[in-house]
Formats: C-alpha cells, sequence, structure tokens
C-alpha cells in the first residue's frame, strides 16, 4: 500500500455530499476547504445542484472531467459504498470518510465497513475514516474537515502535529493551542481506523520535515507492533511524541488465573511501551501542549536534569524548586566561579539555586541579562529558568532586555533558557522566534521541561523488540506447581528440591529426606492461589507434624473447593531469610509479552510496587526494572541489613524473558511468587503458569 502522502497532498478533491448550506456539514466541509486557502481543484459532488457555493456541481464524481486525487466523502452511511466504488472507479489515490454509522454502531455497521476497507485494499487506495472529523495540512492550506472550532479559530502554520483517533478530542486540543498562538503542521483524526490508524500517522510525521514535535491521542490499539514501530521511529528521529491514552480501567482479575495478569492492567502496559519507545504520557491537554511548545519552539531536548533558577521572588522560586525536585529535576548549588560571577554583578544576591536577585535587580544595568549570563558561562545547567514578573507586559521598556536575552541564547544555543513572566502575545512570539519559550504560570513552565527531559532520558534508552519468536515443542501439563516449577528450572529458573506425596507417610519419609523444617503445600492443578483456601502449612518440624500436616492440607482443599482435583500434598525445604519479590509473565492480546517485577508475598495486589517491561530484556534493561520498584531498596543494605544478591535476580529475570519469548505463542501468563533473592542466589517457592486456550493459539 503507498504511503498516506496523498491524504495531505491532494491537487484536486471531489466533495461527494457537498451544500450550497454553509452550515450543514456538507456545507461546512467545502466552505472550510474555500475559506483555508486551498489551492487545489474542489469539485462538488451533489445530485440536485449544478452550483454549490458558487462553484460548479456535479451529480457524479464520474462526471468530472480529469483526473481526481481524492475524494471526501460525507452523505449517509447507506450510501458510502456505492461513492466510494465510484471514487475508485474514477482513479481516486486516497478517501476520506467522514460519515459516521459503520464499526462504532452494531454488527452491521462492521460489515458494512469491511467492505469499505476490502474497496479500497483491492485498489490500493488510502482510507481515512469512516467516522473521521478530517485533517488540515497547514502547508498548502487543505482543511477538509467539518469540524465546528474552524468557525471561530484557524489553526497557524507551525511544527507541532496532532494525530489522534477521536476528532472531538482533536478539535478541543488544536482550538486551545490556536488561541495559544501555537502552530501546526498536520492535523488528523483517525476515527474507526478501518485503514489508517494514528500508528501510521505517527510514522509518516516522523519523516515530516515541516514537523518537529508529535501530539497524539489514542483510545485502543489494533497493532502493537505497528505502534512500537512508529514510536521507535520518530524517537530515532529526534521527533518527541506526546502520547495521550484514554481509559485507565485495569484487566479483570477474571481475565487471568495470575496476580501478574490483574496487575497488568491496560492502562499500565500502554505507560510501559510509551516509555520503552521514547514517548511521553501526559496527564492533561494543557500538559501536552505546554511540552509541545517547549519542543517546538527550542528545537531540541534538555541536556541534562540540572536547572537553575533566576528570581526577583523568593517565595517563586521555592515554589519551582518544588515542583523541578518533585519531577525528576535537579537544583545543584552554584560553582565557585559562578557565585564568583554573579557577586560581581549583584553584590547584594545570596549566590544559591534558586538565586534570588530581589527586587534590586533593577537597580543593575541589564542586571537580569547579565546576571543570567554569569550562571551560562560558569555552569552546566541543562536550563535556566527566569522569574521577571510582569515586565513583558510593556514591550517598549521591555525591548532592551529581550534584545539582550535573544543575544544571550545565541551565544548559549544548546543550553534551555526559559522566561516565567506575564508578557504580550508580540513579546513572547519575539522570544519565542529564537529559541526562548516563555510560561505566565512558573509550576507549568517547570512540567513542562520536567517532561521534555523525560523525553531526553527515554529516547537515549530505547527498548529493542525481538528479532521473531522461537518455535518450541509444547509445553504440556503445566496445571500444578510441581509441573510449572519442573519446566521452569530446565529453563534455568532457580528451585528448591520438591516432591508431590500422595500419603502422609510418603510425605514424612520425604520431609525426613530434605531436613526440617520443612513446608506442606495442596497440590492442584484447580487451586492457583493456595494461601487463600489455608492450602500452605510453614515450619514443620518433625515426621509427624508432617504427617498431620498432609491430612489437614487435603480436608481444607476438599472443604475450600470440593470439585477440585487433588495431587497430593508438595514437600519441600522450609528457606528463611531473604527479600521476597515477584517475577512474572503477562501476554498482552495488543503488545504481546511484558515482564513484570515488584514487591511479592500475598500483598502484592494491595499494595501494586510493581513495574513492566517488553520481553525481551538484557541485563541492562533487568536491572532498569529492578530500579523502578520502590521495594527494591530492600535488596540494598536497608537500615543496616545485608546486601542481596541482585545479579542473580536479574539473571532471573532474563532466564524468564528467553522463556517468554521461547514460548510466547503457548503462554497467556506465569507468577513466580515469591521469589525470594537472598545473600546468594535466589529461588523460587511458587509459581503458576497459565496456557493460553487452544483455539486462541
Amino acid at each position: 500500500m503507498q504511503t498516506i502522502h496523498s491524504l495531505f497532498f491532494p491537487e484536486s478533491v471531489a466533495l461527494i455530499g457537498a451544500s450550497s448550506d454553509p452550515e450543514r456539514i456538507g456545507g461546512r466541509v467545502l466552505r472550510f476547504m474555500r475559506e483555508g486557502g486551498f489551492q487545489g481543484t474542489i469539485y462538488p459532488i451533489n445530485k440536485g445542484e449544478a452550483l454549490v457555493q458558487g462553484l460548479p456541481a456535479y451529480k457524479s464524481i464520474s462526471d468530472v472531467p480529469g483526473p481526481v486525487d481524492q475524494a471526501v466523502i460525507i452523505i449517509p452511511a447507506a450510501g458510502v459504498e456505492t461513492a466510494l466504488r465510484e471514487a475508485v472507479a474514477k482513479g481516486v489515490k486516497s478517501v476520506q470518510i467522514l460519515t459516521a454509522g459503520f464499526a462504532e454502531i452494531d454488527e452491521a455497521g462492521k460489515a458494512l465497513q469491511q467492505k469499505l476497507v476490502d474497496i479500497c485494499r483491492a485498489a490500493e487506495v488510502r482510507m481515512l475514516g469512516p467516522n473521521s472529523l478530517g485533517l488540515l495540512n497547514l502547508s498548502n492550506q487543505y482543511s477538509a474537515t467539518f469540524s465546528t472550532a474552524l468557525n471561530g479559530l484557524r489553526p497557524v502554520k507551525g511544527h507541532i502535529a496532532l494525530a489522534t483517533q477521536s476528532g472531538a478530542f482533536g478539535s478541543a486540543t488544536y482550538g486551545m493551542a490556536s488561541l495559544r498562538g501555537l502552530g501546526f503542521s498536520k492535523i488528523i483524526a483517525t476515527g474507526n481506523e478501518a485503514d489508517v490508524d494514528v500508528a501510521e500517522c505517527i510514522d509518516y510525521l516522523a519523516d515530516d520535515a515541516e514537523t518537529r514535535v508529535i501530539c497524539a491521542a489514542v483510545e485502543s490499539c489494533k497493532d502493537g507492533t505497528r505502534l512500537r514501530q512508529a514510536l521507535l521511529k520518530a524517537a530515532r528521529a529526534g521527533k518527541p511524541v506526546l502520547i495521550m491514552k484514554a481509559g485507565r480501567t485495569e484487566v479483570g482479575a477474571s481475565a487471568a488465573a495470575t496476580h501478574t495478569g490483574s496487575l497488568a492492567g491496560n492502562d499500565t502496559v500502554y505507560d510501559t511501551v510509551f516509555a520503552e519507545c521514547g514517548a511521553y504520557r501526559p496527564q492533561s491537554i494543557e500538559e501536552m501542549l505546554d511540552i509541545a511548545y517547549v519542543c517546538a519552539v527550542t528545537g531540541q531536548l534538555p541536556a541534562n536534569d540540572d536547572v537553575a533558577i533566576l528570581t526577583g521572588s523568593g517565595g517563586i522560586g521555592i515554589l519551582m524548586a518544588d515542583h523541578a525536585s518533585d519531577h525528576g529535576l535537579a537544583l545543584p548549588p552554584l560553582a565557585a566561579g559562578a557565585s564568583a560571577a554573579v557577586r560581581e554583578v549583584l553584590p547584594f544576591a545570596v549566590a544559591a539555586n534558586p538565586l534570588d536577585t530581589t527586587a534590586q535587580v533593577t537597580a543593575v544595568a541589564s542586571g537580569v541579562t547579565r546576571t543570567l549570563e554569569a550562571l551560562l558561562t560558569h555552569s552546566a545547567y541543562g536550563t535556566v529558568f527566569a522569574y521577571l514578573a510582569h515586565v513583558g507586559l510593556s514591550p517598549t521598556r521591555f525591548q532592551s532586555t529581550c534584545d539582550e536575552l535573544i543575544a544571550l541564547k545565541q551565544k548559549f544555543p544548546e543550553r534551555g533558557l526559559v522566561m516565567v513572566m506575564l508578557a504580550t502575545p508580540e513579546v513572547a512570539a519575539a522570544l519565542d522566534a529564537h529559541g526562548i519559550p516563555t510560561f505566565a504560570d512558573p509550576s507549568r513552565a517547570v512540567l513542562a521541561i520536567a517532561g521534555a527531559r523525560q523525553l531526553a532520558r527515554r529516547q537515549a534508552a530505547l527498548y529493542t523488540p525481538s528479532s521473531g519468536q522461537r518455535s518450541a515443542p509444547a509445553l504440556g501439563d503445566v496445571s500444578t506447581e510441581a509441573a510449572a516449577k519442573k519446566v521452569l528450572a530446565e529453563a534455568g529458573l532457580p528451585m528448591l528440591p520438591e516432591k508431590v506425596c500422595t500419603s502422609a507417610e510418603e510425605a514424612a519419609t520425604t520431609a525426613t529426606r530434605y531436613g526440617f523444617p520443612v513446608v506442606a503445600k495442596i497440590s492442584s492443578p484447580d487451586i492457583a492461589h493456595k494461601t487463600e483456601i489455608g492450602g500452605v502449612l510453614l515450619n514443620l518440624q518433625d515426621a509427624e507434624a508432617v504427617r498431620q500436616a498432609h491430612g489437614e492440607l487435603l480436608r481444607r482443599a476438599r472443604a475450600a473447593a470440593p470439585q477440585a482435583r487433588i495431587d497430593g500434598v508438595l514437600i519441600t525445604p522450609m528457606l528463611k531469610g531473604g527479600v521476597e519479590t515477584i517475577l512474572g509473565l503477562h501476554m498482552d492480546p495488543t503488545f504481546g509479552p511484558m515482564l513484570m517485577f515488584g514487591s511479592g508475598g500475598t500483598a502484592v495486589e494491595l499494595f501494586k510496587d510493581v513495574a513492566f517491561a517488553s520481553a525481551p530484556v538484557d541485563a541492562a534493561r533487568a536491572r532498569q526494572l529492578v530500579d523502578a520498584v520502590q521495594s527494591s531498596r530492600l535488596l540494598r543494605q536497608w537500615r543496616g541489613g545485608p546486601q542481596y544478591d541482585e545479579a542473580a535476580l536479574v539473571d532471573a529475570i532474563c532466564k524468564l524473558s528467553a522463556f517468554a519469548e521461547t514460548h510466547a505463542a503457548q503462554l497467556e501468563s506465569i507468577d513466580l511468587n515469591p521469589l525470594v533473592v537472598r545473600e546468594k542466589g535466589a529461588v523460587c517457592l511458587d509459581a503458576v503458569i497459565t496456557l493460553r486456550e487452544a483455539s486462541a493459539i
């Protein structure tokens, strides 16, 4: 299939459903095309009128003389298939279907939508929609949309691109952006995504010379591999991607028999994938636009986490410092050289970070810019903020300072310089034009830089997808803990000796051979979480205690789960000490195998101190996974405790990753809980493997 370039750059467009009423949907599309200044040829298609909004109209696209590059269809759903067939016969390269009433409605609509897909694919015609709000290309003034936002707001040309499934989200976003004076390169709403989706738009925009930063919004994803590849491509091209995902609901616990499955909520997996692929997920449209603004204006990301704050207000400086610390930015103290240089300019200032110049800075000629130059010359701060109150509201008085700031940015082009002040649009635009963003709100300024810095960190540590699944023989029956542990042990995961015993005497003999104390657990393919039915007895000190435990566990299992199949009682040595963790695998239906690591034990779902990573992982990414969990500090001499064997933990994560890659086609989920990390080595004390249903493999 050809790229989606033809959607953005048609030379001739047939509007099927064009209306003479400029307020009706078909009329708005035509009006916006003309008001936007589109220089291509527009052919209104209207069966009942010879002239539509002053343009000659045609009864059918077939009647149009000469070639047509693109058809925009906005007629009732029942007529769309016929209109599409006529457009394809005419030789269009692309089509936009703005009409609703397809897969988003019911099964009949879904079937009709599939017919449209089949028609387009057979002719190698690209389709946007159906149920799309259309697109805008600011480079050629092509406004093919019916969004009423264009009644009062006309997006201006700039370097921000927007790709969104939701048309309403898109119009709200570019409406907010336009009110702020932010400029766009391209805007596209993908609707039902029968053909073109947000992932392909990101892929296209990564190559677009007019786009510096990509904003995106998705409600769902049908092709996780394509989205991953698009995000990685944009990151490698140096194009920041700010992507919002609607919906934070978790997959229900009933969807999988393991902790991993219930913790791997849809939202958590999206967060993980976005981060691994260099993208950032804002929490609001405002935050997305703030970060996009910084990226578009500066054309670069902060070089490091270190920031300096110059302020004439101690309170504002403290507020900004708090936000910076909360969001991963550092405020190192001024180096000796910077302190000395600042004192030369402002003898009355305390040379600290934040640097409070007090209001007396106005009594010093070029006091602000000379102080900023001292900071930039004698430090390595990635970003320097300057709080200048409301001086930007007086363009004439501010002009000399503005010129000095621009000269300073030109002297230090690789350093971030951010103004925090009230300013007229003209003042802000003058600074923007030279790579100096301006914010009225100090908190938003800091959060925007923190988001941009997060993008830089992620672009420097991108995920490398697997080259392909390995083939492997079927795993066989892994429905019990013992069976699951056996196949995992063969894959290199560390296990204790154990045996499933079918009689009390066999259990006592086995325990004596292992040495006391021991643990006894019920063994059943129908009881995944044994502790919930009292199916685990710990610290059994002698053979008689084991005999009694065998009978007691059988009684508890039959009482709690009368229909459960019981294989016997599993006997294993009792392990003391170490740090309990959980290691798991979740086969996400969109993104494939996701590894989980976190604080283990029975409270894992209560505290949810876990992190995810896409498989496969190498040792470096396994360490990053461990570092992402708060309780991993317990492994590192916490409160005078011992240093635990993180190398053994990392090795176990890598072994599980390799196992998942080999058997991905068969697996649904895996739990190793707890995986105990010891001062030397690590060992898995329980394991659950859930296989996919045969019909899903």
